[in-house]
């Protein structure tokens, strides 16, 4: 679990977060949503570190990560798996260096067992015989699932993922959003999922947080979501829905 508690977050005058309190549950997928600009990038990247809150307190488990210096958090860091927005491949890097990449960075693993394991992740998402690719022969489906293979080739506890369906068509979406929950699910992580996608909420939103100007709005699950008094929260669904059909 990852507990937020009082967490706020202000550029100059702008508060960004404003006082917000979570609870991420672990083995579910946990989903914030909310408008651009509405403060859930900021969240996610506080929680991991690469953003520092102002005030309030950051838990994975029963460690306070938040007061941690950088030498201490990096046991945490490597439970961490990321995916972000645009994949964030090596381009210069096979799709097996990229897998690879953190093996290399936090183990002493063999090669041999090195391979073992990136074969089994690049299996678990259905990437075959690519290994020898760069990312600029893949599309953009399967760069997200190489993305994925590469968050998870250390067994993390914790799983991040920024606007994971961005760029794709509605089809790989839905393929995309599926893997998330499995490997949720086969390995019991804690996975925080940013998103605008309404579909995404309605297929794995186990738990679902709404940020409006900094401020968490509502939270329930994706079941309770449709039957909302929250005025704002139902605007931005109607607004979410209507951009989907005139984009299809």
């Amino acid at each position: 679990m990852i507990r937020i508690i009082n967490s706020y977050k202000a550029f100059g005058n702008n508060k960004v977060l404003d006082n917000v309190s979570v609870n991420f549950e672990a083995g579910k997928t946990n989903l914030v949503i909310g408008r651009s600009g509405s403060g859930k990038t900021v969240l996610l990247k506080s929680i991991v570190g690469l953003l520092e809150l102002d005030s309030g307190e950051i838990w994975y488990d029963n460690t306070r990560f938040d007061t941690l210096d950088f030498k201490s958090r990096k046991s945490i860091r490597r439970e961490i798996g990321m995916l972000f927005q645009g994949s964030a491949l090596f381009d210069s890097m096979t799709v097996e260096e990229n897998v690879m990449f953190k093996l290399d960075m936090f183990t002493n693993m063999s090669r041999g067992e090195k391979k073992k394991r990136v074969n089994y992740c690049l299996d678990r998402v259905n990437i075959i015989d690519a290994n020898n690719l760069l990312p600029s022969e893949l599309s953009g489906g399967m760069r997200k699932r190489v993305a994925i293979a590469r968050a998870i080739v250390l067994y993390p506890g914790y799983l991040f993922c920024d606007e994971p369906n961005s760029g794709l068509d509605p089809e790989t979406a839905i393929l995309i959003d599926k893997l998330i929950k499995d490997i949720t699910d086969e390995f019991k992580m804690t996975t925080i999922v940013n998103t605008h996608d309404m579909n995404s909420v309605m297929e794995i939103g186990e738990k679902v947080v709404y940020i409006a100007e900094g401020i968490k709005q509502w939270e329930g699950t994706n079941r309770e979501i449709l039957k909302s008094d929250c005025k704002s929260l139902n605007e931005f669904i109607f607004a979410s829905e209507l951009t989907r059909q005139l984009k299809h």
